[in-house]
């Protein structure tokens, strides 16, 4: 009986310890496996140069799928979908983005000009599909942008890649500020701006980096029509040369492939499908307003800018679960990434797919912008 006894004791004991040992044997197993993503990782060559990006035309997929019976037939096979809020975003589950042909891929695009953000759950083959599909996914949207500063695979550099972890980031931080959100519309200084744009999340920590959306469309509606008119006779420039000064700092790569513009775009612009009219101006890429005084400009940019932070009204905001593709126009929406989750040391690890679009419209005819 004894023996039985102390057979048992020591059985619980290691049942224990093994508990108790666990969290770190995971942690050592984990830091020990290959990262399975690992060829997706930032690649930054000193050597790497782009000339200047050229104009091109655009021909949006979505106007293809305007004259379709049913525009909203490649959600047949959904099993959920829910709007995130009345004015921005839409989250589905059941629809297989892999498997979309091209007509649905119309379909996608008039979607997401109309409801400005899409959440897809459960893409796990999408996302598997690797670096080849990217880029034929996307060129069916548009002309591909390649980031004149961001981190890209190795051998594919137009895919854009955020990345964060315990010792490094290849994102656009500012430290002295007080908080990370930073409202902007995908590089806005390019003279053709990126419009449907594919983004998910390889690797994600436990809990925070989420993402924030804004819809422009829903901020210019909430103005007043006179202050609106006005705005409609307004121009910006729009400049990527801080960002390219931050790298030339050494920060998030060192690394300016392209020299930096700027171009000047309307303060409200027209969308090319919808028709609707959408505010674009952001903090990060806006610098004045041409043909006004430095105090007018700011003042009316800061008013703006203020706007847009404090409409969450306007907002949504997404919370990344494994196997997630999120999709929204570049063009009637801003977005900004939380960094909430630094002190934890986990990865946060995401491709964006960006394909360029027209160079925008203003929304009152006839409105110079050169």
């Amino acid at each position: 009986m004894a023996t039985i006894v102390q057979t048992i004791a020591r059985a619980d004991s290691t049942f224990v310890g093994t508990l108790r040992q666990s969290p770190h044997v995971q942690a050592q197993e984990q830091q020990e496996e290959p990262y399975r993503y690992a060829n997706l990782l930032p690649h930054f060559d000193p050597a790497e140069h782009f000339p200047p990006l050229t104009p091109f035309d655009h021909a949006d997929p979505g106007l293809r799928a305007l004259a379709h019976p049913n525009p909203r037939s490649f959600l047949s096979s959904a099993t959920s979908v829910v709007e995130l809020t009345p004015n921005l975003g839409t989250e589905v589950r059941g629809v297989n983005l892999a498997k979309l042909d091209s007509d649905g891929r119309d379909q996608l695009a008039l979607e997401v000009a109309r409801r400005g953000l899409l959440v897809f759950r459960d893409q796990e083959e999408f996302i598997n599909r690797g670096p080849d599909f990217y880029l034929a996914w996307g060129r069916h949207f548009g002309r591909l942008h390649v980031h004149p500063t961001s981190g890209h695979p190795q051998g594919y550099p137009e895919l854009h890649l955020v990345y964060k972890d315990a010792k490094s980031t290849y994102n656009f931080e500012l430290d002295q500020s007080t908080t990370t959100t930073m409202w902007h519309s995908d590089v806005s200084y390019e003279l053709q701006p990126p419009g449907l744009t594919t983004f998910f999340l390889l690797s994600q920590p436990t809990t925070g980096g989420d993402t924030l959306f804004t819809s422009q469309v829903s901020t210019l509606k909430k103005l007043s029509p006179p202050f609106v008119a006005f705005l409609r006779t307004l121009t910006a420039v729009h400049s990527g040369v801080e960002q390219a000064e931050f790298s030339r700092s050494g920060k998030r790569g060192g690394v300016v492939r392209r020299e930096p513009v700027e171009n000047v775009h309307p303060l409200v612009r027209r969308h090319p499908v919808t028709g609707e009219e959408a505010l674009y101006v952001n903090r990060q890429f806006t610098r004045r307003i041409v043909g006004l005084k430095r105090e007018e400009s700011n003042n009316i940019l800061n008013f703006l800018y203020d706007h847009i932070d404090k409409s969450g009204d306007n907002q949504a905001r997404v919370k990344w679960s494994p196997n997630t593709v999120v999709l929204w126009d570049n063009r009637i929406t801003a977005h900004s990434a939380i960094v909430d989750y630094g002190e934890s040391g986990e990865r946060r690890h995401g491709a964006r797919i960006t394909p360029q679009a027209e160079r925008p419209i203003p929304a009152q005819d006839g409105l110079q912008l050169d």
